[in-house]
């Protein structure tokens, strides 16, 4: 099994997707031990100073100006994880925990945050076990880090509240970690805010978000090309020269992967025949603008993320020179920015998507397609419903659109006056990448059956190899009214899963 190593540095994006995904196994590094216990070394000694110090001898949040005694620390470590353990709603996917705790493992190991080495070790452990806490949808509000959340993560390391076992199975967390040979942490100074206080289940999302919008940004250049086919659309817009003169990188790369599809095909360029018309409609001719807009946002939003998983996001942090400083850096307003972003990119791609595919349905603008692409039109409904569905999941994308980050709620008494919502972006946003998905698999499903409407004219060898492979697959081609539903999933599944991609790729070589 594949096993990544934490250091103090940070992780990748990879290492993220390998544990959260992949159920990697997680190792702590001679260095990572090392700044642990330097900065527990810290934490001891200013804990023993009469001297309060947020985080080790005082309360928090709004009770910061309480100094505790030494006999109640690890009471009051203890009572905020419990108390912030106040999650509500649905479980959130294991997916989501298994990164979270990934991610701030990572923090902890950095040796800014004053955790004792054999807690951290107990973190690895509960990763390595694969027992996952429950944690809810609702409870953060994206700004002193993900609290709640993170704090249902915690209350497992005590051996506390609920977790699900490696099939599945929800069980007391005490249990499981007994059966795995787990001892429960005794929380000690400043542990416990220690453990809850980051944007690690924001960023958790915002990398597994980016992973999947890779793959369906490409399937999204790929299905835009079937349809400019289908539609006896012209390539002509796609020429390197046309992009180079407006350089936005995600835009010439679109136009690179729609050009490459295209190459060999028979139906493009037919403006000039039976139903001559000079340029095509935006949604086709505009599709590489459209597409690399949201390609270059994601390009911004990695950086971001790169950032984030090179940061240290705690408070308060151990410095080098032995200082304990309270800080701002656990608003997720960085993260919370470009999940937004993305969820607005994502619904303009699907609505250029649904354009294209009622354009395929429309007898009026499809040049020579047959109404809806029915059999028999009038007898036969066709992919009526199929748009119906998709127009449906492409105005559901156009509300998640909404940013969460404009929003701000104040708690804690006003103490945390100015909130990120980055949780709440990153969770509208998993919604909105499965929707976009499910759209970008209805055009799919419409412009192979018109491609293969389309008698007497050669498609491209990409697109052969699009059609027999999605063919392959249980989509079904052209023909009499069936029952549709069966035929969508497995074109969704097919594009999820990077099938609709690796089939491309099969002629063209690498997309960008």
């Amino acid at each position: 099994m594949h096993t990544v190593v934490v250091g103090t540095s940070g992780v990748t994006a990879s290492d993220v997707l390998a544990v959260a995904r992949g159920g990697a196994r997680v190792e702590l590094s001679e260095e990572a031990v090392a700044a642990l216990a330097a900065a527990r070394g810290i934490v001891d000694a200013l804990a023993a100073k009469p001297e309060p110090v947020y985080g080790v001898s005082t309360g928090f949040g709004a009770l910061a100006t309480r100094h505790i005694s030494q006999e109640l620390r690890a009471q009051l470590q203890r009572n905020i994880v419990r108390s912030h353990a106040a999650g509500m709603g649905p479980r959130v996917e294991r997916e989501v925990v298994r990164a979270l705790m990934f991610l701030r493992l990572k923090t902890v190991c950095s040796g800014h945050t004053g955790v004792r080495p054999e807690a951290a070790q107990a973190m690895a452990d509960l990763l390595n076990a694969h027992i996952t806490p429950v944690v809810h949808e609702y409870g953060s509000l994206g700004c002193s880090g993900d609290l709640a959340p993170l704090s249902h993560c915690a209350l497992t390391l005590m051996g506390e509240g609920d977790a699900e076992d490696a099939d599945g199975v929800v069980r007391s967390a005490g249990e499981l970690l007994a059966a795995h040979g787990i001892a429960p942490v005794e929380l000690r100074e400043k542990e416990g805010l220690a453990l809850l206080n980051g944007t690690d289940g924001m960023l958790g999302m915002l990398i597994m978000a980016l992973a999947d919008l890779d793959t369906l940004y490409k399937s999204a250049d790929v299905t835009a090309a079937l349809s400019l086919e289908a539609l006896l659309g012209t390539d002509k817009v796609l020429a390197p020269e046309l992009h180079a003169i407006r350089p936005h990188p995600g835009q010439g790369a679109s136009a690179a992967n729609m050009l490459a599809v295209l190459k060999g095909s028979e139906l493009t360029g037919h403006h000039q025949d039976d139903a001559p018309r000079v340029q095509d409609a935006y949604s086709v001719r505009c599709a590489p603008q459209v597409a690399g807009a949201g390609r270059d946002t994601m390009a911004h939003a990695r950086l971001v993320a790169e950032r984030e998983l090179a940061s240290a996001v705690d408070n308060p942090v151990v410095l080098p020179d032995g200082r304990v400083e309270s800080n701002g850096n656990f608003h997720g307003a960085p993260v919370a920015y470009v999940l937004d972003f993305l969820a607005i990119a994502a619904a303009d791609l699907a609505s250029i998507a649904e354009r294209r595919t009622d354009r395929l349905l429309d007898k009026n603008r499809s040049h020579g397609l047959p109404p809806f692409l029915a059999d028999d039109a009038g007898v036969d409904s066709g992919l009526m419903i199929a748009q119906y569905t998709q127009a449906a999941l492409v105005s559901e994308m156009k509300r998640l659109a909404v940013p969460a980050s404009a929003d701000s709620i104040p708690s804690s008494a006003m103490q945390e006056d100015h909130v990120s919502m980055g949780w709440s972006a990153a969770r509208k946003l998993r919604t909105a990448v499965d929707n976009l998905a499910r759209v970008i698999a209805v055009e799919l499903y419409a412009a192979t059956r018109a491609v293969e409407l389309r008698e007497g004219l050669t498609p491209a060898p990409a697109t052969r190899a699009v059609v027999e492979a999605v063919r392959a697959a249980g989509v079904q081609g052209p023909g009499p009214d069936r029952f549709l539903a069966p035929d969508l999933a497995a074109a969704d599944a097919f594009v999820r899963g990077g099938g609709l991609v690796a089939a491309v790729e099969t002629v063209t070589g690498p997309l960008r």
